[in-house]
């Protein structure tokens, strides 16, 4: 038996140190360390020794078995830092060579402008409300003084979908929505998409508002006018000016439409406010009585104002863009312009 112990211990030093993969490696540890292994055959076989020789040979098999596992181990470790270094040279990377960079992408302006729009009236204390695009004629209409035979209806050119349902044509439906369901105080921003059957470069059939109203006891008209005031500096710059034009609005009674001073030639004229030193911005006024009563507010009590701005607009005055419809092609070349 140490005859074979002898072979095995000077056979299997050549064999493992040549081994090329760790599958060959595994057919050596089973060969010779397996249940049915060279070296386990040795240890069964130590039945057949006599007392006197079974501690000298258990031991010598003892040893051949620690000096293989001692030998597959290291060549394991060789192999695997062969293989790395393998693979890390197929991998490695020509850092001379120029990488083309994905672009960064950036915020469309017509989200800009609404952000910062509804971040202006946030900071003033205003809650932010939103409703249904699919609006019952109800809440766009009747609930805001507009009943069905009303003549401004024509001139909102409205998408139908039957008689009693419609894509709304302003977020005013949220504030009637809102006085509907909500005891006064009130103080609230509707920003969302509305639909109008109207398409130029100055208008759109889906375009975006936001209007604000507020609802309280002894709400007036300077109330509106020093709210407008702080917006208007808040997103024309601090030096902005406004000013009231009368109008007429059905659910408002006064009306106004407000007017800010040129942000870019302050008042002296140019091509921005066709020489006039004031630009259009937005329609207001104070809440009609019969609209706080049709929504269950009593105007004996309580007065509002409530306004409505075009983002669309606000984002083309802002941004000098000429025509609203480059707002909706989505050419790269544009939208980079303002990342």
């Amino acid at each position: 038996m140490l005859d074979k112990i002898k072979s095995i211990s000077d056979s299997v030093k050549k064999i493992i140190s040549e081994a090329d993969g760790s599958g060959v490696l595994n057919d050596m540890r089973v060969k010779y360390l397996g249940k049915n292994g060279e070296i386990t055959a040795l240890l069964k076989n130590l039945k057949n020794c006599s007392p006197e020789e079974k501690p000298f040979i258990g031991k010598h098999i003892n040893i051949l078995r620690e000096q293989v596992e001692k030998l597959l181990a290291e060549r394991e470790k060789t192999l695997a830092e062969i293989e790395l270094n393998k693979k890390i040279e197929s991998e490695k990377i020509d850092v001379t060579l120029s990488l083309n960079y994905p672009k960064k992408g950036g915020l469309h302006p017509l989200t800009l402008a609404r952000n910062e729009l509804v971040d202006a009236f946030v900071g003033m204390g205003f809650e932010v409300k939103e409703g249904p695009e699919i609006e019952l004629d109800f809440y766009n209409f009747q609930q805001l003084n507009i009943p069905k035979d009303h003549p401004s209806r024509d001139a909102q050119d409205t998408f139908y979908i039957n008689d009693n349902i419609l894509l709304r044509t302003q977020t005013s439906a949220v504030q009637a929505r809102t006085m509907e369901s909500e005891k006064p105080p009130i103080r609230i921003v509707c920003p969302g998409k509305v639909y109008r059957l109207d398409d130029d470069a100055t208008h759109s059939p889906m375009f975006q508002q936001i209007e604000g109203l507020v609802v309280d006891k002894n709400i007036n008209l300077c109330d509106l006018k020093g709210t407008l005031d702080e917006f208007a500096r808040k997103f024309f710059g601090e030096d902005t000016k406004t000013r009231f034009r009368p109008s007429y609005f059905p659910f408002t009674e006064p009306s106004v439409e407000l007017d800010v001073s040129c942000f870019m030639c302050h008042g002296k004229g140019c091509r921005l406010c066709k020489g006039t030193g004031w630009i259009e911005v937005l329609g207001a006024g104070v809440v009609n009585p019969v609209v706080l009563k049709n929504c269950g507010i009593d105007p004996e009590i309580y007065s509002g104002f409530a306004f409505g701005i075009g983002i669309e607009r606000c984002a083309m005055l802002k941004y000098g863009i000429p025509d609203m419809r480059i707002l909706f092609e989505n050419d790269i070349r544009f939208l980079s312009q303002y990342k």
